[in-house]
Formats: C-alpha cells, sequence, structure tokens
C-alpha cells in the first residue's frame, strides 16, 4: 500500500486548486492565447485526474475506519477539515460533473473571449464545492460556501454582451450575498450559544445553550443550505440563474453546487445538531419535511408549466432539491438513518450524470442556434438521432423510469419514506414523479415525433466536445441502472460514518 502524507487525503480539492493556478499561468504568460485545446487540456486533465483521485481513495479504503477495514478518517487542521468516505463520493461528484462541463465547453466557447478565466473560475468553483463537502466547522464550511459561490457568480454572467446573462449573474450575486449574510449571522448565534463552531463540539454544548438563541442560528442556517440547495422558499434566483448563464454553467450549478451543499447539509445537522439534542429547541425534521413537500411540488408544478426547455430544466432541478430533502426529512426516531441518509447521497450522484446530461443537450441545442421552446426542438432527432437519445435517456430517467439510475434512486428514496413512516413524503414523491413524466414526455415527443417547422434545421457541425460529454453522460446514467447496488452501498456507508 503506498503511504501518503496527511495532507494529500485533499488530494481532490488540491488537484482542482492547482490546476487553476496552471491556467492563471498559460494566461499571464499568454494573455490573448488562441490555443484553446491547450486550455481546456489543462482544465479537463486536471478535473479527470481529481475524479480518479477520489475513487482511488474509496478503492484503498482512505476515509474508512480502521476497524472497519479502512486507513482511517483524516483530520485536519485540528479537525476543521475531515476526510472520510462522504467527503471522497462528493468529490468524485463534482469532479466528474466538471469534467463534463470542461469537455462540453470546448466547443460551446468556441470564438469566445477569455476561456483561460472561465475555466480558471470552474476549477476555482469546484475547489470550493470539494471542501465544501469535508467541511466539518461552521468557519470552514462558510469560506468554502464563499469559493463555490463567488466565482458561480462570475461563471453566470460570463456572456457579458448577452443581457439575460448578465442580469442572471446580477440577480444571483445579490440574492447570494443576502443569504450569506444570514448564514453568517445564523454562525454567529450558534457560535453565542454553543461557544464552539467545530460540528462535534457544537453538538456536545447544546445542553447549556440558550434555546432561544440557538433556535434561531439553526432556523438561519436551514435558511443557507436552502438557498444553496435552491430549495422553496429560497429558490427563485434558480430559474433565472440557469436561463440566463451559459448551458453548461447551468449544468455545473445545478449538479455539482447543488451536491456539495447537500452533503454540507447532512454533515451539519446530524453531527452539529443532532436531532435528540435540539430536541427542546427546533425539530429540524419537522422543518426539512415542510420543505421537502412543498419544494418538490412548486418545482414540478411550475415546470409543467413553462414553455422554455432550459427554464423547464430549471425547475425539474428544484424539483429535484425536494427528493434529495428526503434524506434529511425522513430521519424519524423509527428510521434506518444510514439508509435514509444513503439514499439522498446516491441520488445525487445519479442525478448528477443525468441532469447534467440534460443540460447539455440544452448547450448542444444552443450551439446550433435552434431555439428555447419545446416547438423549436420539433424533428430534432432526424438531425441528431444519437444526441436526441442520450436526452431521451436523461429525460426518463429523470422521471424515474427504468431506462437509467433514476429508477433506482427515487426507488430507494420511496422504500426510505416507507421504512421511516413518513407516508406524506412517500406519496409527494410519487405524485410529482408521475407529473415530471408529463412534461419531460414534451421533450421527448418533440424530438421524436412532431414535424420540425420553418422547413428544419441548418445543421452543418457536430462538435465532438459535446457530444463526447452528453454520450458519456447517457453511457453513465444507463450503466448505473445495472451498477446502482455499488454506488448505494458505498453511499450508505460513508452516511453511517456520521451517525
Amino acid at each position: 500500500m503506498v503511504q501518503l502524507p496527511t495532507w494529500a487525503a485533499l488530494g481532490p480539492s488540491l488537484v482542482l486548486g492547482l490546476t487553476a493556478l496552471a491556467l492563471f499561468v498559460v494566461d499571464s504568460i499568454d494573455p490573448d492565447s488562441e490555443n484553446v485545446g491547450l486550455l481546456a487540456g489543462i482544465a479537463g486533465l486536471g478535473t479527470f485526474t481529481a475524479a480518479g483521485t477520489s475513487v482511488w481513495y474509496l478503492i484503498s479504503g482512505t476515509g474508512l475506519p480502521t476497524e472497519q477495514g479502512g486507513r482511517g478518517i483524516v483530520n485536519l487542521f485540528t479537525g476543521q477539515l475531515i476526510v472520510d468516505q462522504m467527503a471522497l463520493f462528493i468529490g468524485f461528484i463534482v469532479a466528474s460533473v466538471a469534467f463534463l462541463v470542461v469537455l462540453a465547453s470546448y466547443d460551446y466557447l468556441e470564438g469566445l473571449a477569455h476561456q483561460a478565466e472561465f475555466y480558471s473560475l470552474v476549477m476555482l468553483a469546484a475547489t470550493g464545492m470539494t471542501l465544501l463537502g469535508a467541511a466539518n466547522s461552521l468557519a470552514t464550511a462558510f469560506i468554502a460556501l464563499e469559493l463555490a459561490s463567488l466565482p458561480s457568480f462570475a461563471l453566470v454572467a460570463f456572456l457579458k454582451h448577452n443581457k439575460g446573462s448578465v442580469e442572471a449573474g446580477l440577480k444571483y450575486f445579490l440574492v447570494g450575498a443576502l443569504s450569506s449574510g444570514i448564514l453568517a449571522y445564523g454562525i454567529s448565534l450558534v457560535y453565542a450559544a454553543t461557544g464552539s463552531l467545530q460540528f462535534a463540539a457544537v453538538a456536545e454544548g447544546i445542553g447549556d445553550a440558550p434555546a432561544s438563541v440557538l433556535g434561531v442560528g439553526i432556523m438561519m442556517v436551514i435558511g443557507g443550505v436552502a438557498y444553496k440547495t435552491s430549495s422553496v422558499p429560497f429558490h427563485y434566483w434558480a430559474p433565472e440563474a440557469y436561463e440566463g448563464a451559459p448551458a453548461p454553467i447551468s449544468a455545473f450549478l445545478s449538479s455539482a453546487s447543488k451536491a456539495a451543499a447537500f452533503v454540507l447539509g447532512f454533515r451539519v445537522f446530524v453531527t452539529a445538531f443532532p436531532i435528540g439534542e435540539v430536541a427542546g429547541t427546533i425539530d429540524w425534521v419537522l422543518v426539512f419535511q415542510v420543505l421537502a413537500v412543498a419544494t418538490m411540488t412548486l418545482g414540478n408544478f411550475a415546470a409543467a408549466t413553462q414553455e422554455r426547455v432550459k427554464r423547464m430544466l430549471a425547475y425539474s432541478s428544484i424539483g429535484h432539491a425536494g427528493y434529495v430533502l428526503i434524506g434529511l426529512a425522513a430521519l424519524t426516531s423509527g428510521a434506518d438513518h444510514s439508509s435514509v441518509l444513503g439514499a439522498g447521497m446516491a441520488h445525487l450522484l445519479v442525478y448528477g450524470f443525468m441532469n447534467t446530461g440534460a443540460f447539455l443537450f440544452i448547450a448542444l441545442a444552443e450551439y446550433w442556434d435552434v431555439g428555447r421552446t419545446f416547438e423549436d426542438y420539433n424533428g430534432l432527432g432526424s438531425e441528431a438521432p444519437l444526441a436526441c437519445a442520450a436526452m431521451t435517456v436523461f429525460l426518463f430517467s429523470l422521471a424515474g423510469l427504468p431506462i437509467g439510475g433514476g429508477f433506482w434512486s427515487k426507488f430507494y428514496l420511496l422504500m426510505a419514506t416507507v421504512n421511516s413512516g413518513t407516508w406524506i413524503l412517500g406519496a409527494a414523491l410519487i405524485v410529482n414523479s408521475a407529473l415530471s413524466l408529463f412534461y419531460y414526455s414534451r421533450v421527448v415527443k418533440a424530438l421524436w415525433i412532431e414535424d420540425p417547422i420553418d422547413g428544419g434545421f441548418d445543421i452543418d457541425h457536430y462538435p465532438v466536445g459535446l457530444y463526447t460529454a452528453i454520450v458519456s453522460a447517457a453511457v453513465v446514467t444507463f450503466a448505473l441502472l445495472f451498477g446502482f447496488g455499488g454506488v448505494s452501498a458505498v453511499a450508505e456507508s460513508a452516511a453511517g460514518l456520521l451517525l
């Protein structure tokens, strides 16, 4: 076995951060470089290496206690950061999504300036997201959240000559600044009540904490997590940001950023605010139950009323945030907490590939200047059958049909609600999944059944990078239909370490 220094446990984050620095160096040497292949190659190599490092660490037992046959959980900076299997799991999701986004952006950014800055910002945001999954303190969590958020604001507004992109970036920044202030104030109240910021120490100080101060602090922390995961009622920024942003960035934010924020939520509320300890202060399980039902219902009903495909996917991503919230909302006293949290984490991985792929298909349509509405997609299947077949896999898997890993991830979430006795969550999951099949089918119908409008499409180029990213995401989504058991086992094991 290879013996590495302790700091090497942060390998995925370090690789992404060093990749960003390498891009800075290349850009400083040749600011007007037109060698976009080099820039995309550096970013692609960095993200692929980070994803591979996460898998290597997971397989080798890094982050798994020695009594379970692993190499131990790694604590860094006096416990401010912790590298366990959950941190590595989220590191793989973030790096994989970032790799697909970089691969697709090679074609999507064709002819645009400032590509080195674009890839650098993606790497910095991904670094913050991986650190967010390893945060073991409210202080480091806030810093990692800002490292992930600040580059994201610039990426949403990257198309500087597009009013929609600039407007989306401004709205995203303003709402993000407000939510960061709320989260920071909540953290200060938790510190005032418990005298600690590290998660385990916060849990130990709850017994002597003033209930009113701690309760308000926890509610503000819930608001901060709900904003980052685009959960109702903090969701209103997401449709604007996702629609106005470059489509690869919409994929990145709606998949990787959401996954990192959810893992932070899992770690904070299970470790820092154990439900048995804060029961007399605030019942956050009940709060998340309300948020889960409201989020999945509003997201899906709003998606069903949209006429623009990209905006429909934006609202769909809100609905999926409601599904993942089941991982916290179903943590009742009679539930198997490992399986509940594991179901939420497994859905995040599957969702990362199928949702990223769907948004990258939108990027392909934007590259071809197809249009934004459902009607604009009419008959596209005859011109691009491979990409449209991949989009069909993404959409039906998102709906929960047995065509991709989304079927099993939703089934495991449903079983989590049944085993925990939270029937209303299970009913909401079933109803909203059925509703989602309606609006996803509208896209599939347009692609394969409807006749093209205005004489068809003028497509003379099939971009290799975009096609490769879309097909790769579709292959993984389909393969997870058969390999979901392994993913679920790792997710459940990682979740069990928190309990």
